[in-house]
């Protein structure tokens, strides 16, 4: 075969294998993982196991979805730069259409009495069981010891009490590594991190105008490390708290369809986007929020083991992480008063939050189930 035909063939091979992951892989990173191990490790032997780990350990040395750039590094083994960029969107798109969609039917639908009672039961079973139970899962990983417990618990607090929380992953993230690197480090003054908090200030309110949608997604694309349930402390300190273009109850809604769609969680953008800016504000928070993804990838992947494999790098990562998990206990303490309103709910959330725990049901049919229920509830009422 000759060289042009067979980058061609590897090029199309890839953009397939994430079209149909991008419109069927339901469950969060940690499934979407696990699915594309299945497809390119095993089945179509792309990569070894070690590879994979390679890569997998990668993205977790950069801010972004997870799983996004694992098919952004996949893309870029098999089929080059051009592969790069088409694995990427080709993971995208498809759940960002769905997305798209669902955004048009909640906004057109919404005030109807059907889908109240949808979201009335889906939001106790997304805020309080899903995202609490992803929480102690991470939060159990992140946790190596005092000093990541300590500064995660004040990552919590201090977001409660209004800390910016680009500052709080900075912070956090210095302080770990500075003291676990203390014997080597013992010039650097902790003192000189206080700064920081000050240096990335909060955002001013402002009107609604599309540019300053596409630089929140991308600041956030930027920064967000550990999981896409950090998104939503981060979606509520921007768009709730410091700019009051949504309400507690319409994040929850935007998370909530994230998680009953495929592909990255990080699609929440798409939703928020339309109900901000219609279609325009749609692409433009998808774009904001992936594009570093792209950036960072292409940056990192000729340095991945030089950067795994240096201890200021392994323990700045271990302080972010832990902090990320303060945040994301710090957004759901605070959307939950959203969510459980009433004696239903909190039932929903704790029988939901048991089905996950005990009984490991996939999370997806836990939402469905959740939304029959509140669909139920509210017609019979």
């Amino acid at each position: 075969m000759a060289e042009p035909d067979k980058h061609r063939t590897r090029l199309w091979e890839g953009v397939g294998l994430f079209l149909k992951l991008g419109a069927t892989a339901f469950g969060g990173p940690a499934a979407h993982i696990a699915l594309m191990r299945d497809e390119v490790v095993r089945r179509r032997r792309w990569v070894d196991d070690q590879h994979f780990l390679d890569l997998l350990g990668a993205t977790h040395l950069i801010p972004g979805p997870i799983s996004t750039e694992m098919a952004i590094h996949l893309g870029y083994v098999h089929a080059g730069w051009p592969g790069l960029i088409a694995a990427g969107v080709s993971f995208i798109v498809p759940a960002m259409l769905i997305v798209l969609t669902l955004a048009w039917a909640y906004a057109t639908c919404r005030t109807t009495p059907e889908a109240d009672g949808l979201l009335y039961g889906i939001k106790p079973v997304v805020v309080i069981a899903i995202v609490a139970q992803a929480l102690w899962e991470l939060g159990r990983k992140a946790v190596t010891g005092p000093l990541t417990a300590i500064v995660g618990a004040a990552a919590m607090i201090l977001y409660l009490l209004g800390q910016n929380e680009i500052a709080l992953l900075v912070v956090g993230g210095l302080v770990v590594m500075v003291i676990a690197n203390r014997r080597h480090w013992a010039k650097t003054p902790l003192s000189a991190m206080g700064p920081l908090g000050l240096a990335l200030g909060s955002l001013a309110a402002e009107p609604f105008n599309l540019a300053q949608l596409f630089w929140i997604f991308q600041k956030i694309g930027s920064v967000l490390y550990g999981s896409g349930y950090v998104l939503l402390a981060f979606l509520r300190a921007d768009f709730v708290v410091r700019l009051g273009w949504l309400t507690d109850a319409q994040l929850i809604d935007a998370i909530s369809i994230g998680q009953v769609t495929p592909g990255p969680v990080f699609t929440t953008a798409t939703f928020i986007g339309y109900l901000l800016g219609g279609v325009p504000g749609a692409l433009l928070a998808t774009l904001g929020i992936f594009l570093p993804s792209f950036i960072f990838v292409a940056i990192s992947n000729p340095f991945v083991s030089r950067l795994r494999d240096s201890p200021g790098t392994s323990a700045l990562l271990a302080g972010v992480n832990v902090s990320s998990r303060g945040l994301i206990a710090g957004g759901t303490l605070e959307l939950g008063r959203a969510a459980l309103v009433d004696p239903l709910t909190v039932v929903i959330a704790l029988v939901t939050g048991v089905a996950l725990a005990r009984f490991k049901v996939n999370a997806t049919w836990l939402v469905l189930a959740g939304g029959v229920v509140g669909l139920v509830t509210t017609t019979a009422g």
